[in-house]
């Protein structure tokens, strides 16, 4: 999507379809499997007893326009930390860059959010990283989910699976999705943010997008409603 973006504000093209894809397959299962991230039940972001994720597999295209649209993509932001090649920065320095980045692209602040859609691996480090740099931006004043407990972690398209989730709450009015505690109470050690354990409207209408990558990269979009 962000690639995308670039070739319309770059005049090269007027329109780009965008998306991602990524099946099932032995090498991603072993691979998460040898470094003990794979959960033994379904995953269970930022619940006190999560052990890792629990990997899906997803397809999903977008079309961007240079036209004006109901939905726009209205800011991105990246960064890559380059702290590890598995773990985020302990201080989630990459993740706050690609946030701010987005919110400076988009000429909005943090109040501006509505709902932000997590990167929420279920793993114990993304989890906790992700929580602390929310609260450090958001405080618990904006509501917030992962939707993996739904799709599981879909890889290389986890990224558009999330996005088109937030477009089609913004283009069908839909309510926001809650975070599923059935499995494992929420964990009471990460820092409070806005996670959200009911269904509710969304106030605001924007929302942010995270995905945190291995080795450190980083990438989040702001979607929303335009007049």
């Amino acid at each position: 999507m962000i690639s995308g973006r670039r070739l319309i504000e770059a005049g090269l093209v007027d329109a780009a379809i965008v998306g991602g894809a990524d099946t099932l397959s032995r090498m991603p299962i072993n691979g998460f499997h040898s470094l003990e991230s794979l959960s033994p039940t379904l995953c269970q972001p930022f619940g006190r007893d999560r052990a890792g994720i629990t990997i899906g597999e997803g397809a999903g295209l977008m079309l961007l326009t240079r036209e004006p649209q109901p939905i726009a993509l209205l800011g991105v932001g990246e960064s890559s930390d380059a702290y590890h090649i598995s773990a985020p920065h302990p201080q989630g320095e990459g993740a706050i860059r690609a946030i701010n980045q987005a919110l400076t692209d988009a000429q909005l602040t943090p109040d501006d959010v509505g709902y932000i859609n997590l990167h929420g691996t279920a793993t114990q480090l993304n989890d906790q990283i992700e929580s602390m740099v929310v609260n450090a931006l958001f405080g618990e004043r904006v509501p917030c989910s992962s939707t993996k407990h739904l799709t599981g972690h879909t890889l290389g398209a986890a990224g558009i699976t999330e996005a088109a989730i937030s477009m089609l709450i913004l283009q069908r009015d839909l309510p926001l999705l809650a975070q599923d505690f059935s499995l494992s109470p929420r964990d009471p050690t990460l820092p409070p943010c806005g996670i959200i354990e009911q269904p509710q409207p969304l106030a605001r209408p924007v929302i942010l997008s995270n995905s945190f990558a291995f080795g450190g990269n980083n990438a989040s979009i702001l979607l929303g409603r335009v007049s």
